[in-house]
């Protein structure tokens, strides 16, 4: 069996910061190095386990939820982040987005979606609702800088499957509908991220958009 999902998890709410380590350590593939109560605590417990995602709160004492995603994007730490959160404000979502989250759950959905979101971004892939992903990656693609150039060194085929990315659809989805397997849309997206500097799927999603915003 692959190794446990290494997950350690944000919020200064002790009941629910129990409660939720609870869920998670239900789920087989799961395994919760660290519990932190603040953002600090956080900062330190994904130093000490390098852990494969971080499921963080925004509203904290001693170094919030967005301070903690500054930090880490500053020291180009590869955890990816699923933030938690009971906020319903949209710019929040854009600057959780900006600081290097690659999830986003609300608190009020059920586990099933919290589960979905730290398995998707373990495997290197966007976990936003359809309705989040399109209106910050929209918000965002207006002031990304250019990068027609590094969008046209690519094949016909790479384009698709951006574009394909740039609509938020994953992997299994992208090789359904092109028709093609899971794994060669792997190897397509390595290509892509090499000839474009993109260090991830948000990246590789705002540059396409950028294109297609300027060509509009």
């Amino acid at each position: 069996m692959p190794d446990p999902i290494a997950i350690v998890l944000a919020d200064d709410h002790a009941v629910l910061r129990e409660s939720l380590a609870a869920l998670l350590q239900s789920q087989p593939d799961f395994e919760v190095v660290g519990a932190a109560a603040n953002g600090e605590e956080a900062l330190q417990l994904v130093q000490e386990h390098h852990p494969d995602v971080l499921v963080l709160d925004l509203f904290m004492p001693q170094s919030d939820g967005f301070e903690v995603l500054r930090t880490l994007d500053r020291a180009g730490s590869r955890v990816a982040s699923v933030v938690l959160t009971g906020s319903e404000n949209h710019d929040d979502y854009v600057r959780v987005v900006r600081l290097g989250a690659r999830g986003l759950v609300l608190k009020g959905d059920v586990p099933q979606e919290l589960f979905a979101a730290i398995r998707m971004v373990a495997e290197g892939e966007l976990a936003f609702s359809n309705e989040v992903a399109e209106s910050v990656l929209n918000a965002m693609a207006t002031d990304t800088p250019a990068g027609p150039a590094a969008i046209g060194r690519l094949s016909e085929r790479e384009r698709q499957i951006s574009y394909l990315v740039a609509r938020g659809m994953k992997n299994r989805d992208i090789a359904t509908d092109l028709k093609i397997s899971e794994n060669t849309v792997k190897r397509h997206l390595q290509s892509i991220f090499s000839k474009t500097g993109s260090r991830d799927r948000l990246d590789l999603a705002l540059l396409t958009l950028g294109e297609i915003s300027r060509a509009a």
